[in-house]
């Protein structure tokens, strides 16, 4: 009674409610690498758009797509894409698309287009999309080793028992 004469029978009433609820509280679980629960996917990219197949990839590897995900913990799964030649791209982009890269040397700037990568070796152009969809700095470079892209439909992976999703 002691609130009822000095706050008011609304300020108990008040009061009171907000003691019972503040023992409700929920703690926030939060992701690191004892509790991560990392699993194997293959991923087949024929006939797939490079940009909008690649940005569902870097989701997984960063584990976005789990309930548990942690922004600063490597929380995703292990990708394989498989038939990485096989990809499109839509529009000009085949030949109007410039990659740019520096030797490190003066005048060292090389041009490069997708079909020229893709000539050289097919895997590349996925690999530098997914890349630059990763967070820059340590977590990325940490997230990227969680690729494993290969030109064809075999892949060395067997042993882990990889889940095939479809995009």
């Amino acid at each position: 009674m002691l609130f009822s004469n000095r706050l008011g029978s609304q300020a108990y009433r008040t009061f009171k409610i907000y003691k019972t609820v503040k023992h409700l509280s929920y703690k926030t679980i939060s992701a690191n690498s004892e509790t991560v629960n990392k699993e194997w996917v293959v991923i087949d990219a024929t006939d797939k758009v490079l940009g909008r197949l690649c940005s569902q990839i870097a989701n997984i590897i960063r584990g976005k797509n789990k309930t548990n995900f942690t922004p600063h913990v490597d929380c995703g799964d292990n990708v394989i894409v498989i038939n990485a030649e096989k990809i499109r791209l839509t529009g000009k982009k085949m030949t109007d698309k410039v990659y740019i890269r520096h030797t490190g040397h003066p005048g060292g700037q090389r041009f490069a287009t997708p079909r020229e990568l893709m000539a050289k070796d097919g895997r590349r152009v996925v690999e530098m999309a997914v890349k630059g969809m990763l967070p820059k700095g340590i977590l990325g470079r940490r997230l990227y080793t969680n690729l494993y892209v290969y030109v064809g439909a075999e892949h060395p992976h067997a042993a882990q028992t990889p889940k095939t999703i479809e995009l």
